[in-house]
Formats: structure tokens, C-alpha cells, sequence
């Protein structure tokens, strides 16, 4: 299929799931914020199980070809996974800059980085009996080993790589369970690639490609500049994204749409295929699907229509639900559109 749809990861959580006036007051957590959820924790599980559900169901009737969970069990994209771990203390954490350079309290490394288990491997299955149409491909998203090492105060390894290397272990066994289980697409998400580009360079595309050793199916990986709802200006082009050449996934995820990125860049991804973000989550306004095919004809002069998958520029989690699905139906929308111009 041509210019297949899907989220980048998240949709926004219910307000009766979750405190959604505290959790954008915030910067997304780095350790537990239990407080943020709304339900007695005796019923959060059935309470997140049934907001997946309508996670789903709004994908489906969007008209999504790939569905996630939409992360509705997360307090944020990455502290459910990197507060799992073995070696780390989340009950006396440590504190890191922030991508906005403020403080943030963060999980400290105190020993080996170990996964005692499998954290998401539940949460895919629970996707993959749910979804109603068939055949459906599924996509889960994991925290990348850069990133959760710029989210961590080091009190063990003494060195930066070695910090990622530890998480790219557990990230690696992880990504290895979740194609065992039946994933279609396992997505590592890595803001920090584009915040910190000095280390990336580094190391970046190293650390992610031990992660990804043992992939047996098809992989991406999402950079972006930032919630919108965080982080309200763009820059004018990414600080690291050639240098993904050389990673081991197959697809790379990016924004377009608020930043206007000048799309000549994605000629250096060839092969790749590219996650287009088409929709501004900056804007409370839903694109026209017109919006959103101009936005798609950017890319194709750098991007043949065979690599391109149009997603949001990054995860929907503090949209309103009514804006997040009026954007995801313009986007369907414009898919099938260039479908039919394409002649398939």
C-alpha cells in the first residue's frame, strides 16, 4: 500500500484516566508520577485497558492502516520502561537538565543495567487481540537507549557510552520479545538525538544499532523537537538526521509540519523509508486534507511515494481528543487522495 497512516505513538488519554491539566503543567516525567492518574490504582489497569480500547477504536474509524496502543498506560513516552529496570533507583533519584535546560528528577544508575523482564510485551498482546479489522499491522514504541541515557544521573558507569551501551541491553531484549510476540513494527523514540547532538554523533547511531541487533522485523526510530505543547519553537532543520544512514532501521520518523522543514534533507535517508509528520500539534485548528497533501508534496521530490508513511509530527498525547482524531480522519483522508492520483 501506498502512503500507508499511522500515530507516531501516543493519542490522548480520557480525563478520567488521567489528570490532563497537571500532566501539561509539567515536564513529561522521568521517574513515576503515579499521582497523575485519576483512578483508584485497585482499578488503573481495567481503567487503562478500557481507554486502549478506545484508543484503538478511534484509529480504526480514523481509518489508520497501522495501530498502537496509544501508550494510554504511560505517564510519559519513556518512564514506564526506564523505571522497570534493574541498577536503576527510582526511589532516590538523581536530577538532569531537561532538553529545555531545566532540572528534572531522573532515574539514577546504581549498578549493571538489567531488564528483569519484559515491560510492553503485555500491552502488545493486548493491541493485537483488540484490533477489530483484518489484516492490521500493529506498532509498539519503546524509549531508546540514547535518550533514557540523557534522562539518567550516572552514579555507576563513569561514562556516557557506557551508560547507553547498558540501556541498548535492555532495549535490545525488549525489541527481541516484542517481534517474538507478534509485532509488526517496534519503534524506538529518540528526542534526545536531536537535543543533544554532540553525544549523538558520539555514539547515537552505535547505541542504537546494538538495540536493534536482534530485530527479526521491521524497525524505526522517532526523533522530533519536543512536545509542541512543551516546546512551542522550532528550529530551522534538525541537528542530527543524515548520521541516521548509518543506523540499522528501516524507517525514520521526523516532523515537517510546524517547523516547515526544508524536506532536501531527506535525501541523505535514502533507502530509509521516512514517517512524515503532516499534522502541527502546535495548532488547535484541524488541517484540511488540502493542508496535508501539500505537506506530503514537499517530501516527494527527496522520497519516492513507496517510502513515505504519514503519521503526526510526534505524539498526540496533549491534544484534545476531538482535535487529535479530526487531524488523524484530514490525514486518511489525504492518503487516499494521493492513492487514487497515484493510480492504486
Amino acid at each position: 500500500m501506498l502512503f500507508p497512516t499511522s500515530l507516531v505513538g501516543s493519542y490522548p488519554q480520557p480525563d478520567w484516566l488521567i489528570d490532563r491539566a497537571r500532566l501539561a503543567d509539567r515536564f513529561p516525567p522521568r521517574v513515576r508520577a503515579r499521582e497523575l492518574w485519576r483512578v483508584d490504582p485497585a482499578h488503573l489497569e481495567q481503567a487503562q485497558d478500557d481507554a486502549t480500547l478506545l484508543a484503538i477504536h478511534a484509529q480504526e474509524q480514523a481509518g489508520l492502516d497501522i495501530l498502537t496502543d496509544g501508550e494510554e498506560r504511560r505517564e510519559s513516552y519513556s518512564n514506564r520502561f526506564a523505571t522497570a529496570l534493574d541498577g536503576v533507583d527510582i526511589d532516590n533519584p538523581g536530577t538532569a537538565l531537561d532538553r529545555s535546560g531545566h532540572p528534572n528528577p531522573v532515574p539514577r544508575v546504581t549498578g549493571p543495567i538489567r531488564r528483569r523482564h519484559p515491560v510492553e510485551v503485555e500491552d502488545l498482546n493486548f493491541l493485537r487481540a483488540h484490533t477489530g479489522r483484518s489484516p492490521v499491522a500493529v506498532k509498539i514504541t519503546v524509549p531508546g537507549p540514547f535518550t533514557m541515557s540523557q534522562q539518567a544521573q550516572d552514579d555507576y558507569y563513569g561514562n556516557p557510552e557506557s551508560v547507553a551501551l547498558g540501556y541498548a541491553e535492555a532495549v535490545g531484549e525488549e525489541v527481541r520479545d516484542l517481534f517474538a510476540a507478534g509485532a509488526d513494527i517496534v519503534q524506538l523514540d529518540e528526542p534526545y538525538l536531536q537535543a543533544r547532538p554532540e553525544p549523538a554523533r558520539r555514539f547515537g547511531v552505535k547505541v542504537i544499532n546494538r538495540a536493534l541487533e536482534e530485530a527479526t522485523g521491521t524497525t524505526a526510530v522517532h526523533l522530533c523537537f519536543g512536545y509542541a505543547a512543551i516546546i512551542h519553537e522550532r528550529p530551522a532543520g534538525y541537528s542530527f538526521l543524515p548520521e541516521l544512514a548509518a543506523c540499522r532501521a528501516d524507517q525514520i520518523s521526523i516532523e515537517t509540519a510546524q517547523s516547515g522543514l526544508d524536506c532536501s534533507v531527506l535525501a541523505t535517508l535514502d533507502g530509509k523509508t521516512i514517517i512524515l509528520g503532516v499534522l502541527d500539534l502546535n495548532d488547535m485548528t484541524v488541517e484540511s486534507p488540502e493542508t496535508v497533501l501539500a505537506r506530503v508534496e514537499r517530501a516527494l521530490p527527496y522520497v519516492s511515494a513507496e517510502r513515505i508513511v504519514l503519521a503526526p509530527d510526534c505524539g498526540m498525547k496533549y491534544l484534545p481528543r476531538d482535535v487529535a482524531f479530526g487531524k488523524l480522519t484530514a490525514m486518511t483522508e489525504a492518503a487516499g487522495r494521493l492513492r487514487a492520483g497515484s493510480g492504486s
